[in-house]
């Protein structure tokens, strides 16, 4: 360390004469020489000068910092009440340091060309959760911390960023009157008005607030979000084993959650269930979003006109492993974009006739129009069940029976 100090004297002269307190004067060699502190490389730096006959002591006040380092004992105290009032496995201490300081700061890296410095963020961030440590007991978590606090400086404040709540799971749908997610109105958006009679939303309540509510409640959470592995229609319900989702809870106070807990609440009604609920990282978000799993269907179909048995049955099983395209439905083109789809079903069976009405059960690819592929859709879809039947069909009821998909 003497010797760097002696190779660089002029620029030790000019910080240190600029008045820099200890820790500001070591932080403009911060990365030289190692197993020290900032304080202590700053009155080496200092002690080393004062050997040469030059006395250059520290301001009142230091015109860096402004002796914000005085202040890390509060920082810290405040920083250890706010993480102890929530769950988590780790914490990250960040700050917010005025801008006039950073640019200081920067000021003096140009004026001196430092090559080693230190930034004042990056002091304050260490050793403010070096004294908050032991106060928390819990390690601190650099890559992904579930809570980084946020020491505002300039007040004293500490804000908490807590890392979403991911529990995955499969749910049921019973109903065929309610949404999966929440649906704002389409007239105020959320704000309410006469449209949504002031709920701000078209059904009452939806898969989504069945379960979040309950979760929200029970993390002290402050949003609910819900990602399904596609979605089935207001009109279809889901049965088996489910479909596959992640519900995500923003700014978790509480985030060991009594799962079993969750389900049991979340079931008692009569219109979704949920099962195998456990807790996921955010990458499963993505992952279920873009899973392409097969689906197993059963609808009900009316024809138009008595139709024979035989012939259903035959239209059935020649939609063994077919290829079909699909030209984005009218019932969803003012929302989506008007693409053409090749899908595959994989294979229909027909059974229960009651006159002009009988049921199908089929397997298709992901995002295959079921109802479309019945109906024809205009000839949006080809080949399809009414053409290749020479009836016209059309689905009155839809249930999803599995999805094909396993945990990785």
């Amino acid at each position: 360390m003497e010797e760097w100090i002696a190779e660089n004297i002029e620029s030790a002269r000019g910080l240190a004469s600029e008045g820099l307190c200890d820790r500001c004067l070591g932080r403009m060699f911060g990365k030289v020489g190692t197993g020290m502190t900032n304080d202590v490389r700053g009155r080496m730096v200092r002690d080393a000068l004062g050997e040469m006959g030059e006395d250059l002591p520290a301001a009142d006040l230091c015109p860096l910092c402004e002796d914000v380092f005085g202040l890390m004992p509060r920082f810290a105290e405040n920083v250890a009440e706010a993480v102890n009032g929530v769950e988590s496995e780790n914490f990250l201490v960040g700050t917010k340091v005025e801008p006039e300081i950073v640019q200081r700061e920067k000021d003096l890296w140009e004026k001196y060309n430092l090559q080693s410095p230190e930034a004042i963020k990056s002091e304050l961030n260490r050793e403010i959760g070096k004294l908050a440590l032991p106060m928390i007991h819990r390690p601190v978590e650099f890559k992904n911390p579930q809570v980084v606090a946020l020491v505002d400086t300039r007040f004293g404040e500490v804000k908490l960023d807590v890392s979403p709540v991911f529990i995955g799971g499969r749910y049921n749908k019973f109903s065929r009157e309610i949404p999966q997610t929440v649906w704002p109105c389409r007239e105020c958006h959320g704000k309410g008005c006469p449209h949504c009679n002031g709920k701000g939303k078209m059904y009452e309540t939806s898969v989504q607030e069945i379960i979040g509510d309950i979760a929200l409640e029970m993390t002290g959470g402050q949003e609910h979000f819900f990602h399904g592995m596609g979605r089935e229609d207001i009109d279809a319900r889901m049965l088996g084993d489910g479909r596959p989702f992640v519900l995500e809870i923003s700014q978790p106070k509480r985030r060991f959650i009594d799962l079993d807990e969750l389900e049991r609440l979340s079931g008692d009604n009569d219109m979704a269930a949920f099962n195998s609920l456990h807790f996921v990282q955010r990458e499963a978000v993505e992952r279920y979003k873009g899973a392409a799993a097969n689906k197993t269907y059963r609808v009900r179909v009316r024809a138009d006109g008595k139709v024979n048995k035989e012939a259903v049955v035959d239209t059935a099983l020649s939609f063994k492993d077919a290829d079909i395209d699909q030209r984005t439905p009218r019932r969803v083109e003012h929302r989506r974009a008007d693409l053409v789809r090749h899908r595959r079903v994989h294979w229909v069976t027909a059974d229960s006739f009651d006159g002009d009405e009988f049921e199908l059960e089929l397997e298709t690819d992901s995002g295959t129009y079921v109802k479309e592929f019945v109906s024809g859709d205009e000839g949006r879809t080809q080949p399809n069940f009414s053409e290749r039947l020479g009836v016209q069909c059309v689905v009155t009821a839809l249930d999803v029976l599995a999805i094909d998909y396993h945990e990785p």
